[in-house]
């Protein structure tokens, strides 16, 4: 055979003669070109011209330089039917492989939406579910990248046993890497369990889309008139659904989010979190910025104050100037504060209670958000702190009916079966039920303080009172006057931390200006910390 006859069953150029050493070189290096470019120029522009980057520029842009090894880079369908054997290019529609973000090892898969728009077929799915099982062997976090007009409808049932494929790889990893969706475009139907299944979820404003459902079959199934954005745009899923954990401004902002996401957490279960050499003043003094607290909390009880502060003064400086704390899910249930910062260099997992919103209260959404985040935490060894200012759970028929009892007991599971260390400080109020709930020494807390200023009662002082003195109140010639009185007297005897002290609940009243120093020798002291929970298949949290 000449070097100009085509190889019969393949497409090599003429040009080409594969039965020579130089020819087979020349016919990888083609196939690898074609599949590097397996987008055609005009779909590569419209993802530009859309602000989108391609799915390999946002693996180069995730990943250290130069570190990205591809996988089944050469993998293409099989499918036959409705024209699809003559449309068979390399790679079919998602890149996938792994390398390493700040010289730590990940794997990542990142649909290809300039391929048959990122839909997933047969082998689509093979190579995604191939880098998971690749990430859980090796022991190393996985991120998808999504950008995807859905299941591959040529492909039929098998696409969508891939979706089951890779649901079923996506629960296996749940708790042993962390797994982290950057939502880049459309993710629509039954592709949105993936990314719901995984730790973290970022979109991109105005760029992202998920839902199960579209607008179109909305309106004709119900009638409701919605535009995409409203429906699933990365807004509503950061302020209302709670589905997303980050708000990004552009792709740009949203991969420097998972790369700082990834710094807080380890590798996998196995493994303690990255630790930094950033140990605090060996005789732990209390500074001027420390002072600070110990006029933060007004003394009115009504007047809220904003719970950051109060983080910020306890975790690590940068150097710049801020506070080392990355907030995750801000805009949704901003009534308590979660998120990722630094002690001495070591990760903890800050969970707080807001007063600039609804007073701190805990309704359901805070809940949930609360109970996601310790059991994150817990499951990849990092360390718990909490910050407390809580006067109850929000009260409401839409709260009763839409579940709180249930929903709110989630948050209890989360603490009580969190093995990693646990601090708490209450800085404020600690009422009711919601005491409890938010890292007591009742629920396996390790370390619990509380600062002068902590109320820690059944409930508030005017409550209390319009209910012991309900009586006496009615009867009193100046009810007002008997109510100051009685208040006073409620707050003197019960809202304050010393009898929780004195039973033990709380293991130390300490100036708030000594908060991080305590912090700091709590965590220290919890470095060791062995804890095991009793033999079971699973525990059955309230879902």
């Amino acid at each position: 055979m000449t070097a100009s006859a085509p190889v019969p069953g393949t497409d090599v150029p003429d040009d080409i003669d594969v039965h020579t050493t130089t020819g087979k070189l020349q016919d990888l290096q083609r196939r690898n070109d074609e599949a590097a470019h397996a987008g055609s120029a005009r779909a590569v522009e419209k993802q530009h011209a859309k602000g989108k980057m391609t799915a390999r520029e946002r693996i180069d842009a995730l990943l250290d330089e130069g570190s990205f090894i591809e996988i089944a880079e050469l993998a293409r369908h099989r499918a036959t039917d409705f024209g699809l054997d003559k449309q068979r290019p390399y790679g079919d529609g998602v890149v996938t492989g792994y390398g390493t973000v700040d010289g730590r090892p990940i794997c990542v898969f990142a649909q290809d939406f300039t391929v048959f728009g990122g839909s997933l077929g047969e082998v689509f799915g093979e190579k995604i579910v191939k880098v998971m099982d690749l990430a859980l062997k090796t022991g190393c976090p996985v991120v998808g990248i999504n950008d995807s007009g859905g299941a591959r409808i040529q492909e039929g049932v098998v696409a969508l046993g891939l979706y089951g494929d890779i649901f079923y790889r996506n629960v296996m990893a749940s708790g042993v890497v962390p797994q982290i969706s950057l939502i880049m475009g459309p993710c629509a139907g039954g592709a949105v369990y993936s990314p719901a299944i995984t730790d973290f979820t970022v979109m991109v404003d105005e760029k992202s889309y998920m839902f199960i459902t579209g607008p179109d079959v909305i309106k004709t199934v119900t009638g409701e008139d919605v535009t995409q954005e409203d429906l699933g745009g990365a807004r509503s899923h950061n302020t209302v659904s709670g589905n997303a954990h980050y708000l990004a401004a552009d792709e740009g902002d949203a991969i420097d989010y998972v790369k700082a996401l990834l710094a807080y957490l380890p590798s996998n279960n196995l493994e303690d979190p990255p630790a930094y050499d950033d140990p605090a003043d060996p005789l732990l003094e209390v500074t001027d910025e420390d002072r600070e607290l110990d006029a933060f909390v007004p003394d009115s009880a009504n007047q809220p104050y904003d719970m950051h502060t109060v983080i910020e003064h306890v975790m690590d400086d940068t150097g710049d100037g801020s506070a080392d704390f990355l907030e995750v899910q801000a805009l949704f249930a901003p009534n308590i504060i979660v998120g990722f910062g630094r002690v001495e260099g070591r990760s903890v997992g800050v969970v707080a209670n807001q007063p600039m919103q609804l007073a701190g209260t805990l309704d359901i959404d805070a809940s949930e958000k609360a109970a996601r985040f310790v059991r994150t935490c817990d499951a990849f060894n990092v360390p718990v702190l909490t910050f407390v200012d809580v006067p109850g759970f929000l009260p409401g028929t839409s709260q009763e009916w839409d579940g709180i009892i249930r929903r709110g007991a989630k948050l209890i599971y989360a603490y009580a079966e969190a093995t990693v260390p646990k601090v708490t400080v209450i800085t404020r109020k600690a009422y009711g039920g919601a005491y409890d709930v938010m890292g007591s020494k009742h629920l396996g807390a390790d370390m619990n303080f509380a600062w002068p200023t902590a109320q820690i009662a059944v409930m508030g002082a005017q409550g209390a009172v319009n209910i012991l003195y309900r009586k006496e109140l009615a009867d009193a010639d100046d009810p007002q006057e008997l109510r100051a009185q009685l208040i006073a007297d409620y707050e003197d005897k019960l809202a304050n931390p010393y009898i929780a002290a004195e039973r033990g609940y709380v293991d130390s009243v300490i100036p708030p200006s000594a908060t991080r120093g305590c912090v700091v020798r709590a965590l220290r002291a919890l470095r060791g910390k062995r804890q095991t929970l009793p033999p079971k298949k699973h525990g059955n949290i309230p879902l």
